[in-house]
């Protein structure tokens, strides 16, 4: 029988066990996607406790919490720290078959050589140890980055950021890597006209440029994604519902714009094109300078009214949405590649029916240029677990080319979750093993071996330019 988390959990037999041990434990992290704050790792910052490394900003452990019928103050509100940690340690049992409970006990195992369960009567002795821990040197963030073999990370930052935090990080020669990634989905989300405007200052201030109609208004973003390439930037990411490609032309937008900055109400038709002219020509931009745009598609946010009130986004209020994605990604994708202007691209869904979709619609855009050039992309969100991630392999493995994916990213606000990776090297070590087990993939370790190792991370070190 197997003991809970020894080194050989998730790894069924002996050819997953020398697949992992032998060829994915060891490789480094690319970790092209997340959302560490990089002023805490410009800072090196020191956390005071257990609670505010693991619990500040994590709504995975919020909704289960929550779940458990923890109440609020306990959660985002007023109470102590540890009195926060003390609900979620009695929270933790009840996470059985969730990937929390994986996680949790990956995490205290690998960072703080903690290996008891986190149960409420081993609270506080967890809580203890780990919070002393914290207080050295070893458990500064970037010795905490370090400390899992990260060799690269992309955050995630809006267009107006002055990047400082990342130039600072650079100056101080830190070993790793430590990039901004371009997320403009504030600058072209017209749902809300008077946030727009109100970021369409922001970036007349950050600019210095006097934004009059919406051809100013490009150039001052274009200013911005070419700022961002000065400071090493060579990634874009957006988080939408689905992806937007109405038919358009230059004399609509110009007066949808000229409507926003006067905070005229729009048609519904008039917002989706304005979204589609704005992705379009942020993709423009991508492909000129060689850069890989991600899509993150399909998320149903902030679904609580009164939650979001009160709390705001990025709560623990989302959920995965039905919307249709196959014509208008398609359409988008044919309309850059017909103009040979298709960068690179990852795409991402959240709703597991869409699986085969996004499997099948890479292949319409792989050209033979790039080995991998249009991704379908790791498991997200909610379908970063066991069952998730193994149907995202499968998926691809059946209708792609699995041994030319960019492996896995932690897409996380907590420090403390590069073992996600260890997770998903252990699955596809597994999923691997069980094929040879079973005939359906020769013994050859060398060969098998390789493409786990590509996967874990020479084809992510071969396709982003870091």
């Amino acid at each position: 029988m197997k003991n809970f988390l020894d080194d050989n959990f998730l790894l069924p037999n002996k050819s997953a066990e020398r697949l992992y041990h032998d060829y994915a434990k060891a490789m480094p992290i690319i970790d092209y996607h997340c959302h560490l704050p990089p002023d805490q790792i410009a800072a090196d910052h020191q956390f005071e406790n257990l609670t505010q490394i693991w619990l500040y900003g994590d709504h995975y452990k919020w909704r289960a919490m929550r779940a458990n019928g923890v109440n609020e103050a306990y959660i985002t509100g007023n109470k102590s720290d540890y009195e926060k940690f003390e609900q979620w340690a009695n929270t933790v049992p009840y996470t059985v078959r969730n990937p929390l409970f994986h996680w949790t006990h990956l995490e205290l195992q690998r960072y703080f050589n903690v290996y008891d369960l986190l149960l409420p009567a081993s609270a506080k002795k967890v809580y203890d140890d780990c919070t002393s821990k914290l207080q050295t040197p070893e458990y500064s963030v970037r010795s905490l980055i370090t400390k899992m073999n990260v060799e690269a990370v992309c955050t995630t930052d809006d267009p107006i950021d002055n990047l400082e935090h990342h130039q600072k990080i650079k100056q101080d020669g830190y070993s790793v890597k430590v990039l901004p990634a371009y997320r403009p989905d504030k600058a072209m989300n017209a749902d809300d006209i008077a946030a727009l405007n109100t970021y369409i200052n922001k970036v007349e201030e950050v600019t210095g440029l006097k934004i009059e109609d919406y051809d100013t208004y490009l150039e001052a973003l274009k200013q911005r994604h070419d700022y961002f390439a000065a400071n090493g930037c060579s990634v874009s990411d957006h988080g939408l519902e689905q992806i937007y490609a109405e038919d358009y032309t230059q004399e609509e937008v110009q007066g949808i714009f000229r409507k926003i900055r006067a905070n005229q109400v729009l048609l519904p038709g008039e917002i989706l094109k304005f979204k589609s002219a704005m992705l379009y020509e942020f993709a423009l931009w991508d492909h000129e300078k060689g850069w890989v745009q991600q899509y993150h598609l399909g998320a149903l946010r902030n679904n609580n009214s009164r939650a979001f009130r009160n709390l705001g986004a990025d709560t623990g209020w989302d959920s995965i949405g039905d919307f249709s994605q196959a014509r208008a990604l398609s359409k988008f994708l044919d309309k850059l590649d017909s103009e040979d202007r298709l960068a690179k691209t990852i795409i991402y869904n959240l709703n597991p029916a869409d699986n085969e979709l996004m499997a099948t619609m890479i292949g319409n855009f792989n050209d033979g240029s790039v080995a991998g050039k249009i991704q379908f992309g790791s498991a997200w969100w909610f379908l970063d677990q066991k069952d998730g991630m193994t149907r995202q392999i499968n998926a691809l493995s059946n209708m792609g080319l699995l041994s030319r994916m960019v492996g896995m990213l932690t897409d996380s606000r907590s420090f403390l979750s590069y073992p996600r990776h260890e997770y998903f090297r252990r699955l596809l070590c597994s999923i691997l093993g069980e094929d040879i087990e079973n005939g359906e993939l020769p013994a050859d370790y060398e060969w098998i071996g390789k493409i786990v190792q590509d996967i874990c991370y020479h084809n992510a070190k071969n396709y982003f330019s870091f």
